[in-house]
């Protein structure tokens, strides 16, 4: 049985993980940032859910 050839293993992996830096600063690169990005009110909107207007009972079964 033939023994595994591990000599290209060190240029793969190296070549794998330049190529992927280099694809990610590449979308890094891409990306659009706001210059001033503005701050944004928050403030807090009562949703209408229909139990809001109605009252319900909820009954316990008979123990």
């Amino acid at each position: 049985m033939p023994q595994l050839d591990t000599s290209t293993w060190l240029l793969t992996i190296l070549s794998m993980i330049f190529t992927l830096f280099a694809l990610l600063q590449l979308k890094i690169s891409k990306h659009f940032y706001s210059p001033s990005p503005k701050p944004v009110d928050t403030k807090l909107q009562k949703q209408q859910t229909p139990w809001n207007h109605t009252w319900t009972k909820i009954y316990l079964p008979l123990s």
